[in-house]
């Protein structure tokens, strides 16, 4: 579940980027993958809080 989550934090990430690039910063597709964001950020910190993640 780890690798999935860091996966798709990632992908999140780089469409991010890219409708950034593009000045799309208020579509409803970068809220909704902000929001994802926001979510896996949640768990990602979930993870550090009981010692099952550590950022490299």
């Amino acid at each position: 579940m780890l690798k999935a989550i860091l996966a798709q934090y990632d992908a999140t990430i780089k469409k991010m980027e890219a409708l950034k690039a593009e000045g799309k910063e208020k579509t409803v597709t970068y809220r909704q993958l902000f929001a994802n964001k926001l979510q896996y950020q949640a768990f990602l910190s979930y993870y550090r809080a009981y010692g099952l993640y550590q950022d490299t």
